[in-house]
């Protein structure tokens, strides 16, 4: 057995790893949605319709709810041009409308590790084949970018994001807790990751996920992406 100063002072280097870049993209197409930087103009006020049906989308977000379109507006404003988080909405094509919200944040490439948060999807979006395919899309930009590791954070007493974050294929890390004050209340904060060597794994559990002939006539799953990213994950969270 190793004892502990020899097992600090392993270094493991990375001698072909290039710093990768921030996100710089303007729009990123898939078969059921496209992603684009928010834009108070072009997304405030269909967003606003999307999300007004309910305000249970916003108990976990900082922010919100909004019941004014102006007051939602005011919001978008105020975060359309930041670099960090970096907003982007989702447009569902199935139903031509703009349907969410998703951002990179704590973007870290001297690190190589970037955060997917914001998440706010409408209901319409909810538990939908294009919700799955924002995650991966977002995901696949950042590790064929060059990031090693893929973050995703959420209240601890969040249970559907838990779920949804082992969905995904990314592994349990733990809980900080009394990471935070969120509107009066304290937040525990459970942390998820993918690394880059769990990619390509991750993708295929995607694509095989979204192929179209995984779902039958009524549009019922045949291979659910959890047993699929199964494999991948190093810990599941106890409490999800």
């Amino acid at each position: 057995m190793k004892k502990r100063n020899e097992i600090r002072d392993i270094k493991v280097s990375l001698p072909d790893w290039v710093e990768p870049p921030r996100p710089d993209f303007g729009e990123i197409e898939g078969q059921y949605v496209k992603i684009a930087r928010l834009s108070v103009d072009q997304h405030g006020a269909a967003i606003h319709r999307a999300n007004i049906v309910d305000d249970v989308i916003w108990d976990h977000l900082p922010y919100g709810p909004f019941g004014e379109e102006s007051d939602y507006r005011d919001w978008v404003r105020s975060v359309e041009n930041g670099e960090d988080p970096m907003f982007f909405a989702i447009f569902e094509k199935e139903v031509d409308h703009w349907a969410g919200v998703a951002s990179y944040l704590r973007i870290a490439p001297k690190a190589g590790s970037i955060e997917v948060g914001h998440i706010n999807f409408s209901k319409s979006l909810q538990k939908t084949r294009a919700a799955t395919e924002t995650m991966y899309l977002m995901m696949k930009w950042a590790f064929e970018a060059g990031y090693r590791r893929y973050e995703w954070k959420c209240d601890a007493a969040n249970r559907p994001s838990r779920r949804a974050a082992e969905r995904l294929g990314l592994s349990f890390e733990g809980v900080f807790r009394q990471a935070l004050v969120v509107k009066g209340r304290n937040r525990d904060t459970a942390w998820f990751a993918a690394i880059d060597g769990e990619w390509p794994s991750l993708q295929k559990a995607f694509e095989t996920w979204l192929d179209p002939l995984n779902f039958d006539t009524a549009g019922r799953q045949i291979k659910s992406l959890r047993a699929l990213t199964a494999p991948v994950r190093v810990s599941d969270d106890p409490l999800t």
